[in-house]
């Protein structure tokens, strides 16, 4: 994200934790997106976040519910009337919801709530932003964020591969088995929108301290954002479909 090429960042969930960080990590780089579209559920609770929307002209501050059909094609509408035949370069499915479930204590209601605010609304904000994706695709070449890219946030949690060695994550089944699903609607959409120079992948961004990664953490956010702005930068066609963490290694899926 260092290089001027990516015009217009869209991210999702932005009122703490990678999010909120991710705002002010974009804003602040030299030279920075010509504007960041930061989105929140309450925008008008979002105090560091509007403290940064003051404080930097390119940020623009959206109410965003990604579970709302409304709010959704609401965002759409208000993006397109800033970035017009621009397009949007780059989108960042950030928002999700965790709660603490064992094999013992989950429940039906609480799995479709994850994965309903997880998997299926990242597929829903994908899906009604491709037209302005597109959009931004038709005017560069190569893949990447400069030209058109969707960031899918996952989790190490996700992995399939890796269950054994990260035994912790077996108290978060909803949430663990709705970001494998992500990692799913990444390989999907790769494939679906390479033809249209859209790349798509999915992201884990470190084990950091926030509301939902708890305070044994190792990551404090401000470690992790730069390494995650600077994997997005170097992001090509070869890392298309790719499932990568916030240091640019490969994980397994």
């Amino acid at each position: 994200m260092a290089q001027p090429r990516c015009r217009s960042v869209l991210i999702t969930g932005c009122s703490r934790g990678i999010g909120l960080g991710l705002v002010r990590g974009l804003a602040a780089a030299d030279p920075s997106p010509e504007v960041v579209f930061a989105t929140c559920r309450y925008p008008d609770k979002a105090q560091e976040l509007q403290q940064l929307s003051k404080q930097y002209s390119n940020i623009k501050l959206l109410q965003l519910d990604v579970v709302c059909e409304n709010s959704i094609k609401k965002v759409v509408k208000e993006v397109e009337e800033i970035v017009g035949d621009k397009g949007l370069n780059c989108l960042i499915n950030n928002a999700g919801i965790n709660v603490l479930a064992s094999l013992e204590d989950v429940t039906a209601e609480t799995m479709l709530t994850i994965y309903e605010t997880n998997t299926v609304a990242q597929l829903m904000v994908t899906k009604a932003f491709l037209p302005l994706l597109r959009k931004a695709a038709q005017l560069s070449t190569g893949m990447g964020c400069h030209r058109a890219a969707i960031i899918n946030m996952s989790s190490l949690a996700a992995s399939m591969q890796l269950v054994q060695a990260n035994e912790m994550f077996l108290k978060v089944y909803p949430y663990r088995i709705a970001k494998t699903a992500l990692n799913m609607i990444t390989r999907c959409l790769a494939a679906d929108l390479k033809s249209d120079g859209i790349l798509c992948i999915s992201l884990h961004p470190g084990w950091v301290q926030t509301d939902m990664g708890g305070n044994m953490a190792p990551l404090q956010v401000q470690e992790a954002i730069p390494g995650i702005l600077s994997v997005l930068d170097r992001l090509g066609e070869k890392e298309n479909g790719s499932f990568l963490d916030w240091q640019g290694e490969t994980l397994p899926w």
